[in-house]
């Protein structure tokens, strides 16, 4: 009997298992398996291994000229099995080089001689063996043994952009936002090896964990603000700024550090001819700043850990002629939160985090480079989108270049979710009906398409709005407590780490306790249209049997609005678990003595390329 009954259940698991859908996974990542980097738990594997570097920066940057000289020594330890016999670095700056290729549109004038390198050393010997190809460099070395260092000395200098500003340049006479301003080694990791990937303007960035010791220099007048703690305050502000700084570290008050009274005044930085200005940032992935003569600070902080009571500063400075500004200070302590305590609800995890008055929308770890905007709902949803990518991909290593939508995707859920918490009156729709429109067009490419390769529509839609629809209609679909338990599962593996794309669908299959992979396969690695479709409404001894059709191949939540013949309306939601297994078909069953009219169906954020067949009348 026992054993007639083991036969019986072995065979229903053999055909169970069959039966679960299995994610196509790339020759490069079955490598790693196989090698013990990685693992089909989710986690690291217990060969995992990345590489790092010490910066030790120095900079001396003329905001009239734009002329920054700089020299950087690096020790970087290969902790890789592999012997290194050259070293790749990232020239950024070089995107703006006459000649390098580019998918970003510069005007002419604003092209330049990109940086120029004025010595390379290697553990103290000179090196002349090294090329430039756009924005990569590629130096010949002696062998670097595993588990050894090797240390460069790097003087170089370059014209930092004025106009056709991508991410950095200056911002207007007295202000300038510079990032990827020094030659830093480029990522070698357990999947392609070195990161060969050129910065085409187009893609954002891969990079390793790095401890940075910088120090910058500019003319007397000028603030900085950057990546990392600064280190000698009274060194380079005034004694009054000083201390409303420190004021603000302590207090959940807002703090008016420099005011329009301080500047007329010259009462903020120390007056000298030049200042240096000394931050030191441990274990992140980049390290930028900015500068300005003109702008105001508002600064505060609040408690992000109940735990260790460990709090973080959180600071606007801007142009006073921007009044959408005034008000970021407050979005962004309601935005640094909201992520502490309600999505995803995890300790904001730096000393700062620095809103900086720019040119653009762009993430660093602990600044963000955003433009002024006219109405409060856009300085709202910029704010929190861009302090948001915090966590991907600065917390979290993401690998941008290739997986936009590692980062990006999280970057427009915490949008949505966090929007409404600041104001509760936005509906934040941002990218739906491009998603809706384009699904199932030529360039409506799986979301695993390389972000190099992705053409069009595609190359919005496949990094923001369908990656952040996966992700929200999975938290749907668990709730919030065990949609939290699995995505910080993935935080609690990856942290400090280079996830990939498995290791999210595997650590939030392992977090949640439930096979995803019916889910994932359809939205991240195939195409096709985003449309339901209400099909019939049959009435029943205890209501109506609605029928749903899902004309596409991805799950869809369906929320439906129902109109009764006494004008009573009634709200039914169905998560994407009733597409769980595979069918094209589902009965929303109905309990009502009432007679039904009409029935609508659509949600802000669900995709629907047809919308005519959303709406039925009951005969």
């Amino acid at each position: 009997m026992k054993a007639i009954k083991l036969t019986v259940m072995l065979m229903f698991s053999a055909f169970w298992l069959q039966a679960q859908v299995q994610l196509p996974v790339e020759q490069v990542f079955q490598n790693t398996y196989q090698k013990g980097t990685r693992s089909t738990d989710g986690k690291p594997g217990k060969n995992y291994w990345q590489n790092s570097s010490n910066y030790n920066i120095k900079v001396d940057f003329n905001p009239v000229t734009r002329l920054l000289k700089g020299s950087v020594d690096i020790t970087y330890t290969n902790n890789s099995p592999d012997t290194l016999k050259e070293v790749w670095f990232k020239l950024y700056p070089n995107l703006y080089k006459k000649g390098t290729p580019r998918k970003a549109r510069f005007a002419e004038a604003d092209l330049g001689e990109g940086v120029a390198i004025e010595k390379i050393a290697a553990n103290g010997k000179s090196v002349n063996d090294f090329s430039i190809d756009g924005t990569n460099m590629t130096v010949k070395v002696p062998p670097v043994l595993p588990g050894k260092t090797i240390r460069f000395a790097i003087d170089y200098n370059y014209v930092l952009n004025k106009g056709s500003h991508m991410r950095t340049g200056q911002v207007d006479d007295g202000a300038h936002f510079v990032a990827y301003f020094f030659p830093r080694i480029a990522v070698y990791d357990d999947v392609d090896g070195w990161n060969k990937y050129p910065y085409t303007g187009a893609e954002e960035f891969y990079n390793d964990f790095d401890n940075f010791n910088a120090e910058i220099t500019v003319p007397g007048g000028y603030g900085v603000w950057a990546t990392g703690d600064l280190k000698n305050a009274s060194d380079v502000f005034q004694r009054e700024i000083v201390s409303k700084l420190a004021s603000a570290e302590k207090n959940d008050a807002i703090v008016d550090v420099i005011t329009e009274a301080d500047l007329a005044a010259k009462k903020v930085t120390q007056p000298k001819p030049f200042n240096t200005f000394k931050f030191e940032a441990k274990n992140v992935t980049d390290f930028v700043f900015a500068l300005s003569n003109h702008y105001l600070w508002k600064s505060s902080s609040l408690i992000v850990d109940p735990a260790t009571k460990r709090r973080t500063r959180v600071d606007a400075v801007f142009n006073p002629k921007h009044k959408d500004y005034y008000e970021v200070i407050d979005f962004a302590r309601k935005t640094v939160n909201a992520m502490s305590y309600q999505f995803p609800k995890w300790p904001y995890p730096y000393n700062h985090e620095t809103v900086f008055d720019g040119l653009d929308q762009m993430e660093y770890p602990m600044m963000v480079n955003d433009n002024p905007v006219d109405k409060r709902e856009d300085a709202i949803t910029l704010t929190d989108h861009e302090i948001f990518h915090t966590m991907f991909p600065f917390y979290m290593g993401i690998n941008e270049t290739k997986y936009g939508w590692m980062d990006e995707g999280w970057a427009t859920i915490g949008e949505w979710l966090i929007s409404p918490m600041i104001d509760s009156t936005i509906v934040d729709e941002y990218g739906i009906q491009p998603t809706a429109a384009s699904s199932g067009s030529k360039d409506d490419s799986p979301i695993m398409t390389l972000t190099p390769d992705l053409k069009g529509s595609g190359s919005f839609t496949n990094s923001y709005p369908k990656p952040g629809l996966a992700y929200l209609f999975v938290k749907d679909y668990l709730g919030d407590e065990l949609f939290t338990k699995a995505l910080h599962n993935y935080i609690k593996n990856w942290n400090g780490k280079h996830p990939m794309p498995y290791d999210f669908f595997y650590s939030m299959n392992q977090g949640s306790g439930k096979d995803l992979n019916w889910f994932w396969k359809p939205w991240f690695f195939d195409g096709g249209v985003l449309d339901l479709a209400i099909k019939s409404a049959n009435k029943t001894d205890s209501g109506y049997a609605i029928v749903i059709e899902n004309k596409g191949m991805k799950a869809l939540p369906i929320d439906l609005l129902l109109t009764f013949e006494d004008g009573s309306t009634e709200n039914n939601h169905s998560t994407i678990g009733v597409w769980e297994k595979g069918n094209k078909e589902t009965i929303v069953s109905i309990n009502t003595n009432k007679v039904l009219k009409k029935i609508v169906m659509g949600n802000p954020h669900t995709p629907d390329k047809v919308k005519s067949d959303n709406s039925f009348t009951v005969n």
